[in-house]
């Protein structure tokens, strides 16, 4: 890989195109690919979206900008609400590209802000993942739970309890059937522990910058990072913000802190008789190596300290690398046991539960 940053970018956008199209949003992926072309030749633009990140891969500068353009048209300003989906009609690429440049020379403050915060799907559609997961930790340990999001955004999956879970092509059910909000992922394996009662006695969350949903206008931004011609996605997204909105009173707004300050904060927290749990997807890459290195450190020596009274677990859902296909990985203390339980679509459209057993080995 070159050494200058334009090139990174330019890289980081065609890979970007790719997963797009893998994904199911053609749209996006044209967008994405003529914003490529038009910042081949707008070297200005390059040179400022090039210096947001020096990974602009791992730090999703394209999907950044993608955010920034979806955030107009749904604030419904124009050119963008009359191009972007639902818009009804075919769109040329001209017009795009005027958009795309009249995004840079006509809102640049709008964009500049919109390129300076990490993208924030909090896709709900996770939960479909991560319930299984804290399902797993409940029948291992055989406690309560404590549990601690990071990177949680607006704190949807942090409610992943109170969502009724209906896998398609799969035999088992968990939840209240007349939840707001139901998850239909495609399941493949078996179905996960369901035995154990799941009880979260407390939970938080923290984000470097979190969305407060109780703020106007918080969820259009939130909304504005969802690909636009994923109107599922969209309509899923919604019903959560809706459903979870009334439920922040009980554990507070999510935090505006450093990751690893958050996990020391929990931790000095933790409880006799709890499981304390650290959980986390698609947010791992946008912590800088030395932070991980903290967070790391804090969860080993968390679990040097546990006990069957006192149990710690790690549960994380990211990709082993920027790419489209997620792991979720459990950690659990006494033992430091660290197990990988499925492969997942990064928008949990997916999931794959196959726990390959217990391995000793250092998590994330």
């Amino acid at each position: 890989m070159s050494d200058d940053p334009r090139t990174r970018l330019l890289h980081a956008f065609d890979r970007q195109v790719e997963w797009c199209a893998a994904g199911a949003s053609p749209f996006c992926a044209r967008v994405l690919a003529l914003s490529r072309r038009w910042l081949a030749g707008e070297p200005e633009a390059l040179a400022a979206l090039a210096a947001v990140d020096g990974d602009p891969l791992a730090a999703a500068v394209s999907l950044r900008w993608l955010g920034a353009l979806h955030h107009l048209a749904l604030l419904g300003r124009g050119p963008w609400a009359a191009l972007w989906p639902p818009a009804p009609g075919p769109v040329d690429d001209e017009a795009l590209v005027q958009a795309l440049a009249r995004a840079w020379h006509g809102e640049r403050p709008h964009v500049e802000r919109a390129l300076a915060r990490a993208p924030q799907t909090n896709e709900v559609m996770r939960s479909a993942a991560l319930l299984p997961g804290l399902l797993h930790v409940a029948a291992r340990l055989q406690r309560p739970l404590q549990l601690a999001e990071i990177g949680a955004s607006a704190g949807l999956n942090l409610w992943c309890d109170h969502v009724h879970h209906a896998p398609a092509g799969a035999a088992w059910r968990w939840g209240d059937e007349t939840a707001a909000l139901t998850l239909a992922t495609a399941w493949r394996g078996p179905p996960p522990p369901l035995q154990a009662p799941l009880r979260i006695e407390r939970r938080a969350g923290c984000d470097a910058a979190p969305v407060d949903l109780l703020q106007p206008g918080e969820a259009l931004r939130l909304a504005s990072f969802v690909w636009a011609d994923q109107h599922e996605r969209l309509a899923r997204l919604r019903t959560a913000v809706a459903a979870v909105t009334p439920l922040l009173g009980r554990a507070g707004p999510v935090q505006a802190l450093r990751a690893a300050d958050f996990v020391r904060g929990q931790l000095a927290q933790r409880r006799r008789g709890e499981v304390f749990v650290l959980m986390h997807s698609v947010v791992w890459q946008y912590i800088a190596p030395a932070e991980q290195a903290d967070i790391r450190a804090q969860m080993q020596a968390a679990g040097a300290t546990a006990t069957a009274e006192a149990p710690v677990a790690w549960l994380r859902f990211e990709p082993p690398r920027p790419q489209l296909q997620v792991e979720l990985r459990c950690t659990t203390w006494p033992g430091g046991v660290d197990e990988r339980l499925a492969e997942a679509h990064p928008h949990g459209a997916w999931v794959h539960w196959q726990p390959a057993g217990p391995v000793a080995a250092s998590p994330a």
